[in-house]
């Protein structure tokens, strides 16, 4: 099982390769971002918008925030402009971070329900199995962009999780 430091770090985590990537997607033209690339939600925009809409949605279940108005299948157009994208994931992160914070063992220990869309059935699982599969489903749309940003002839940063610096770096 997991603990609340490892949720923390992972929270961090998350929040230091947002910026990575966006940082670099910022150096980008909005048709690059927007290119159709091969990926499951097609372009680096669209996988951006997908991973915040998943993270949202995830909020929504875990502290009652605002669920996302777009479905599943829109959520690679959730923010139609780049600026209005990146204010939303900063907000998103810092949500997520300040989740972390307060989070405790005992709700780790206690499961979450929910109704999921992509199986169109009820769900109740151990959180800490929900905050796992979290964290796991950032890491894997973020090596798609990464991946993306490279063939766009971007040079993401280090992305090993023994590499972030200790002391939050955003502001």
């Amino acid at each position: 099982m997991i603990d609340v430091a490892y949720v923390q770090r992972m929270a961090r985590y998350n929040r230091w390769q947002n910026d990575n990537l966006i940082g670099v997607a910022n150096r980008l033209s909005d048709e690059e971002r927007r290119q159709q690339r091969g990926a499951f939600f097609g372009s680096i925009h669209g996988t951006f918008n997908h991973l915040l809409w998943a993270d949202t949605m995830w909020l929504s279940r875990l502290v009652g925030t605002a669920k996302p108005t777009a479905s599943l299948a829109e959520s690679a157009a959730l923010c139609p402009d780049w600026d209005t994208f990146k204010h939303e994931r900063d907000a998103c992160d810092a949500r997520m971070e300040q989740w972390a914070r307060e989070l405790n063992d005992d709700h780790l220990k206690s499961d979450l329900s929910w109704f999921s869309g992509a199986i169109k059935a009820d769900v109740t699982k151990p959180m800490w199995i929900v905050v796992a599969h979290i964290f796991n489903h950032q890491t894997h749309h973020r090596g798609q962009i990464h991946a993306m940003l490279t063939q766009a002839g971007g040079k993401p940063g280090d992305t090993d999780l023994f590499i972030m610096p200790e002391q939050p770096i955003h502001v």
